[in-house]
């Protein structure tokens, strides 16, 4: 016949066998170092994202080339300077700014000291200066004949 109809019948007061209580295994660690290290670093990498792919001002500066140089062992850039006369015989203002392709920087460096119009892209809040010494990234240059 059926195990049931075997088994002494159980009285209301009577309790259940228990088994061990087991915890569920929580992953703490795993979560604090999710949040300690891989949250803030997944902040950083995107507002650097959103600095350098948001514009905030775009133009152009037309001055004579005094300056380019590499800069950086890690993340090395080229940086420069553009005098900017604006009346004969007063001191010129100088315009920093930064270059990040190879192909504008050596266009640049050929025609130093020539009078040139650089095209540029201020970028705001970039967080380091691995990605330039400025705020200002030179996207295009030509001599003015």
């Amino acid at each position: 016949m059926s195990d049931q109809s075997d088994a002494p019948p159980r009285s209301p007061n009577e309790e259940l066998p228990t088994l061990p209580f087991r915890r569920k295994r929580h992953h703490w660690l795993r979560a604090a170092v999710l949040v300690l290290l891989v949250l803030p670093c997944a902040v950083v990498a995107l507002y650097t994202w959103s600095a350098l792919s948001f514009v905030y001002a775009r133009g152009e500066r037309a001055g004579y080339l005094q300056k380019i140089s590499r800069k950086g062992w890690i993340c090395p850039t080229w940086e420069g300077e553009l005098a900017m006369v604006n009346l004969p015989g007063a001191m010129p203002e100088v315009f920093s700014y930064t270059v990040r392709s190879d192909s504008i920087a050596r266009v640049i460096s050929a025609n130093a000291g020539k009078h040139a119009i650089l095209s540029y892209e201020q970028h705001r809040g970039v967080p380091s200066s691995c990605f330039g010494d400025t705020e200002y990234y030179i996207v295009g240059a030509r001599v003015d004949q």
